[in-house]
């Protein structure tokens, strides 16, 4: 049994439907299908799930139709028109979402929850109209009758340890199950979404539930890039990338999968292959928990910015027990999270996201550190980007840092600081925003375009 997952834009017109269509029919280990709600048709085109948050504020608030509910009902319409659907699923398509948006509103949060879930709700009903038109044994499945149980947090739900148990009960399911992603049920019997491109989690979920062959992650890429495309043309893609390697790469800016998706295939050692819905045929890429080193120490380059580093300097700085834990406290206080800390033996260096600070809470810091932990000095360095160099090889082959800080050197480009995870699988950089282009390419140039004798 397969678990397969369709994208915004794998659902955004009837044409793309009718190719899920042909993708799941091609392949009888297919029984699951997850989908998300219709995406952008091109650029400048609004996402269903958007239009939602939208009308259901709009609604919530003056308790009449706006211009959002025409258009998501018209984008609907549209799509079942363009599959020959019938007139009498268009009228439930609108009287569902009226019936949705005049929900019990004592709850706002709650409410808006239900009104975000929507767009996949009625997508896969359609979906399964279209299956079941066409001759096809599918049904649609709601995620509350299937038990996927959830959290009460909103736009942040997590499952429930029991849900994948009552997920098993699926595989006696008869035919296709359509299943709409992003959201499940809490114990109330509210609607509660995932964060944000959570379908992806959805369908990771029900593999693990199902302990399905491997998770199909249908997108609008062929591939997971050794490297941004929007810096690189034409990268290298990537045909196997292990657990560890991928999250790694997701953490920096690869925005393939969603960040959470891969944690419930993980731990059911189930493999995910990301394939692309306009070209079914191309390999994709699989996701793994070993793989064969086959092309040197780096699977792939990943870069982000917006971040800033507080540097603190001590002497004896490594004899006073507790140091670090004080300066994470003070972090704490002003309910900061952090992404490295490189250190010596002095000095350390907590990196963290520029949005989460502002000038005032910047000079507290600097007062807290100085004073509560003495220290010599306390600077703030804002404009970094850090540069992750990724791959499970690095492990095995000597002088990876050594090649890359000489790559940088060439380009001009200076190292503000240097970070290799303590699982030897990245190694990150921290250089100036200005530079992060700069730094990317000339990465990619060493570990991927030179061919090495």
């Amino acid at each position: 049994m397969k678990v397969v997952k369709f994208g915004g834009s794998s659902l955004a017109t009837g044409e793309q439907v009718k190719k899920v269509f042909d993708i799941v029919m091609s392949d009888p280990m297919r029984k699951i299908v997850v989908v998300s709600a219709p995406g952008k048709r091109y650029p400048e085109d609004e996402k269903i799930t958007d239009l939602l948050i939208s009308c259901g504020k709009y609604y919530l608030k003056n308790r009449t139709l706006d211009h959002a509910f025409k258009k998501i009902v018209e984008r609907y319409t549209i799509i079942a028109n363009d599959l020959n659907l019938s007139r009498e699923l268009i009228d439930q398509i609108k009287e569902e979402f009226v019936r949705v948006l005049n929900q019990d509103f004592s709850n706002p949060i709650i409410y808006l929850e239900a009104v975000k879930a929507s767009g996949e709700d009625v997508n896969a009903k359609l979906v399964a109209a279209y299956f079941q038109q066409c001759g096809v044994e599918a049904s649609y499945m709601n995620p509350r009758d299937a038990g996927l149980l959830v959290s009460n947090e909103p736009g942040n739900a997590q499952v429930l340890p029991e849900s994948y148990n009552n997920l098993a009960n699926l595989r006696n399911h008869p035919g296709i199950i359509i299943f709409p992603g992003f959201f499940g049920f809490n114990k109330n019997g509210e609607a509660l979404t995932f964060s944000r491109s959570g379908s992806d989690i959805t369908g990771s979920v029900l593999a693990n539930g199902v302990k399905s062959t491997i998770y199909e992650n249908f997108t609008d890429v062929d591939a997971v890039y050794s490297v941004n495309p929007m810096i690189i043309e034409h990268p290298k893609e990537i045909r196997e990338i292990t657990y560890r390697e991928m999250r790694e790469l997701s953490y920096a800016g690869f925005c393939v999968l969603h960040d959470e998706a891969l944690i419930p295939a993980y731990r059911a050692g189930i493999p995910v292959h990301i394939k692309n819905t306009n070209n079914p045929s191309a390999p994709g890429t699989k996701i793994v928990f070993e793989r064969v080193q086959k092309n040197g120490p780096v699977v792939g380059i990943a870069s982000d910015n917006g971040f800033c580093s507080i540097y603190v300097s001590k002497y004896l700085m490594n004899r006073e027990v507790g140091f670090g834990r004080r300066l994470l406290h003070i972090l704490e206080k002003f309910n900061l999270s952090y992404e490295h800390s490189p250190s010596g033996i002095d000095d350390i260096s907590i990196i963290l996201r520029e949005s989460q600070l502002n000038k005032e809470m910047e000079k507290e810091i600097i007062n807290y550190i100085k004073y509560d932990l003495d220290a010599d000095e306390v600077k703030m360095e804002h404009g970094l980007a850090l540069i992750m160099i990724v791959g499970e090889g690095m492990r095995r082959f000597v002088g990876t840092a050594a090649r890359a800080s000489k790559a940088l050197a060439e380009n001009n480009i200076n190292i503000e600081m240097i970070n290799q995870g303590s699982s030897e699988v990245s190694m990150m950089f921290g250089v100036k925003e200005m530079d992060e282009v700069k730094a990317v390419q000339a990465l990619y140039q060493e570990f991927f375009a030179k061919v090495l004798i």
